[in-house]
């Protein structure tokens, strides 16, 4: 389904963020690899940690939730024998779960969007896999993909960040279970440091130890542990509530977002930050944040890797402000859903915008006047370009029409439900 979005100049209201995706698909996979029974108090209902319930529970975990939390009793080391797994449209849930299938005889990933998550690669994961001892069957490293399993061996191993940090965040699940020690060398780079904090504080929490070097690029991992049972609570989202605070940022509005932690390890959190250089008037204070937008925006440079998923509706709100901004160190933007800098760029300049890209580099010569709109925009089946091209649809001087909007689903399917109850003027079409 599509969604016009019509110019709104002004939101006003109060709403909960969402439940983090991160640290909910997290939290269930730490859950299915304990033996005994662990409580998820307010896991976040999307496509993706959808995703990783079906697989979790196909994988021999037993689950049983109701409105406020979900009960899972684990499989530890031993998954069931399950031939196939769907992970829908889910990077992340697919990367840490081809490393979990290293445990089982032989699973294959089937391939259910092959114009979206059938694209990415998954290469790097690939062959440290296989320095484990496992036999990967892939197609030049993309979906459909067979492990062949069963008895991986720790050891030393060596994954390139350079793409993805879900690859080795993937193997930091999967290394403390074996028999045999680990040692994990980061080659290259390391992208999007801060999403490994997190994979790091869940793992913690479940009662895994692992040394991790200061710059995250060194790993040592005792084998042969096993993970705790244990109650987990999902804190807010801060990449979903992104674009809801910069929908606020760049229109006259008066909006009230509750359940985001100021000491939040997500590196989106960096959004509230960004708005204030940007001089947009707010408050954070008691896990509330709280924009009185005004509408008029100053221009930032930024480093982009240390938010991957709020660096669209930064750059959407940049769209508005006065002066150049620059975001920079963006290049993994360009392995996600779609290509998020050519792909996002070239349906913002459709809708009037006056952006350009580097190879890395995001540059948005903003325009304080507002931009045209006035027409019908492809938002490949991204969900964090749909919120993005939404928000400067409610700054656009005509309806913006997003095709395929139906995919917020994958983060945020209440994204346009929240949207409307602050005023926005959006409506669903066939």
């Amino acid at each position: 389904m599509d969604v016009i979005v019509t110019p709104t100049p002004k939101l006003q209201g109060e709403i909960q963020a969402l439940s983090s995706k991160n640290y909910t698909t997290r939290y269930l996979l730490v859950a299915a690899l304990a033996e005994g029974t662990s409580t998820i108090y307010y896991p976040a209902h999307s496509e993706d940690s959808d995703a990783m319930r079906r697989c979790i529970r196909d994988l021999g975990a037993v689950i049983e939730e109701d409105e406020k939390k979900i009960v899972i009793t684990g499989f530890g080391r031993k998954p069931s024998d399950v031939k196939e797994l769907d992970v829908g449209n889910a990077g992340a849930v697919l990367r840490f779960l081809m490393a979990i299938a290293a445990l089982s005889p032989e699973v294959t990933f089937v391939n259910r969007y092959p114009d979206s998550l059938g694209k990415r690669p998954h290469d790097d994961l690939i062959e440290s896999l296989g320095q484990l001892g496992v036999q990967v069957e892939h197609q030049s490293g993309k979906l459909p993909i067979t492990i062949r399993g069963g008895a991986p061996k720790g050891g030393k191993i060596t994954v390139s960040g350079a793409v993805s940090s879900q690859f080795l965040s993937a193997l930091l699940f999967l290394t403390p279970l074996l028999e045999e020690d680990s040692e994990i060398e980061v080659l290259h780079d390391l992208k999007s440091k801060v999403v490994v904090g997190q994979t790091l504080e869940v793992l913690e929490q479940a009662g895994i130890v692992i040394e991790a070097s200061e710059d995250l690029m060194h790993y040592r991992i005792k084998g042969n542990q096993r993970y705790e049972a244990k109650e987990y609570v999902v804190q807010g989202d801060y990449p979903g509530s992104a674009a809801i605070l910069a929908a606020a940022a760049v229109t006259n509005s008066d909006v009230t977002v509750h359940r985001l932690m100021e000491n939040s390890k997500q590196g989106e959190r960096a959004i509230v930050d960004v708005l204030r250089a940007m001089e947009v008037p707010l408050t954070h204070e008691n896990g509330v944040v709280r924009v009185q937008g005004n509408s008029k925006l100053k221009a930032l440079e930024f480093d982009g890797d240390k938010a991957t998923d709020a660096v669209l509706a930064m750059v959407a709100a940049a769209v508005f402000a006065e002066g150049t901004s620059r975001f920079y160190d963006v290049e993994n933007l360009r392995y996600k859903e779609c290509d998020r800098i050519t792909d996002y760029l070239n349906e913002l300049r459709k809708a009037g915008a006056n952006v350009e890209e580097k190879r890395d580099e995001i540059i948005v010569h903003g325009r304080p006047e507002g931009v045209e709109g006035g027409v019908e925009i492809n938002a490949h089946y991204d969900h964090r370009v749909i919120m993005a091209l939404t928000v400067v649809g409610l700054r656009a001087k005509q309806p913006l029409r997003i095709r395929d909007a139906h995919h917020v689903a994958k983060s945020y399917p209440i994204f346009f439900d929240h949207l409307k109850a602050l005023g926005a003027n959006v409506e669903w079409v066939e």
